[in-house]
């Protein structure tokens, strides 16, 4: 008989059903398998409802332009390089890129994300690569410092994990760059 298992990610919310082994990530933010948990043994009731001081609002606030940014600037580089491995590899960071919007977006109570200006990207793989770099390292940079100086655990605890996921798509852009 096959188990189906429903894992919950803390981190983003959204639910994943499988029939193997716990993933090793959050198929919709990229969060590490620390973060899921079973659905059975998880109440989220109250996850979203976080009281920010203006230090955390702030912070949050900028984290969702961040991703905003950064989730269009691939969804523009996915569209205009060539090689099949960018379109690939851009596809999907908008997409993690946007659930990570959409986790500050929970967390500010807002209706709806306003996804403009559009953002500018290169026809050039190496190119927008270079681009990609800087995003996540200020991206990296900014969520370790707002980690640091978050007075909410719920908030703290966001911001880690996108730190985790930040460096890997930083890792992504390392190897193509060589």
């Amino acid at each position: 008989m096959t188990i189906v298992t429903v894992w919950v990610c803390k981190i983003c919310g959204e639910a994943y059903i499988t029939t193997t082994d716990k993933p090793k990530r959050c198929p919709f933010c990229g969060a590490y398998d620390k973060y899921l948990v079973d659905s059975k043994e998880y109440d989220d009731t109250g996850a979203w409802d976080v009281d920010l001081t203006e230090k955390d609002k702030a912070n949050v606030e900028k984290g969702l332009s961040v991703e905003i940014s950064n989730a269009l600037f691939y969804k523009c580089s996915a569209k205009k390089v060539s090689e099949l491995d960018g379109q690939k590899l851009f596809k999907i960071l908008a997409k993690v890129e946007s659930e990570h919007a959409s986790v500050w977006k929970k967390i500010l109570k807002l209706d709806k994300i306003k996804w403009e200006p559009a953002e500018n990207c290169e026809a050039d793989y190496q190119a927008d690569l270079k681009d990609s770099h800087a995003r996540e390292e200020r991206a990296i940079k900014f969520y370790a410092q707002a980690a640091s100086e978050s007075d909410s655990p719920r908030v703290k605890e966001i911001f880690e994990a996108f730190v985790e996921v930040e460096t890997d798509h930083l890792k992504l852009s390392e190897v193509r760059l060589k």
